[in-house]
């Protein structure tokens, strides 16, 4: 894959715009975006940032992270809590992004959405109430191991951190987390899935593969 250079200011413009004329391909008014990298890349920010421009523009967003659906610890630590296998395939409530994000924002469906489920500080419901999207918001969820469910995005965007890179920035308490990246790199090809990839191992010399086709 050809990257060229590029700074964070042009990537979240480019980013901006090409959301801002985005449509759901499922003829519904509320197109959806994935940003997909490790906890180690700034997944949230380059969401808040894309947010943010929007609503310059006087479009509506509405960002997601998966770390607000976790599934409460007791499930996620059945098998231990440093199990790769389990942090790959068992950590995330996919079920529950399905049920109170993606399906709300279905041609024909309500618009009202979680923001969040649960907080894995506390390990309790987080109790948010649910917030109704306007027609023609876009709704931005980022997080890690994003592909690979079949969830309905309309763009996708991957911040890749090579192996090397990933190791550095990944905390000591996290290195066991690395095993599932890489099976994740071998199972999804998240590179090869994403309509934008971006090289994101120093924040301030980004690489991407150019806008989406």
């Amino acid at each position: 894959m050809r990257l060229e250079a590029i700074s964070w200011e042009r990537l979240t413009g480019a980013l901006v715009r090409s959301a801002d004329e985005l449509k759901a391909a499922d003829g519904g008014p509320w197109p959806k975006i994935a940003v997909d990298g490790a906890p180690a890349a700034p997944t949230g920010e380059l969401a808040a940032a894309v947010a943010e421009g929007l609503r310059v523009r006087g479009r509506s967003a509405h960002v997601v992270s998966t770390q607000g659906f976790l599934r409460p610890a007791s499930l996620r630590y059945e098998y231990g809590k440093r199990d790769p296998d389990a942090y790959y395939s068992g950590w995330f409530d996919t079920g529950a992004l399905w049920r109170e994000v993606f399906g709300p924002l279905e041609a024909g469906g309500s618009g009202r959405v979680l923001p969040d489920l649960w907080d894995p500080v506390t390990d309790r419901a987080t109790r948010s109430p649910y917030q109704k999207l306007p027609d023609g918001a876009v709704l931005i969820v980022h997080g890690p191991l994003l592909f690979g469910h079949w969830f309905p995005f309309d763009l996708s965007v991957h911040l890749r951190l090579s192996p090397g890179a990933l190791s550095r920035r990944t905390g000591t308490d996290e290195q066991w987390t690395l095993s599932a990246f890489q099976r994740y790199e071998e199972e999804v090809a998240p590179a090869d899935t994403a309509d934008v990839v971006v090289r994101a191992d120093h924040p301030d010399h980004l690489a991407w593969s150019g806008p989406p086709a």
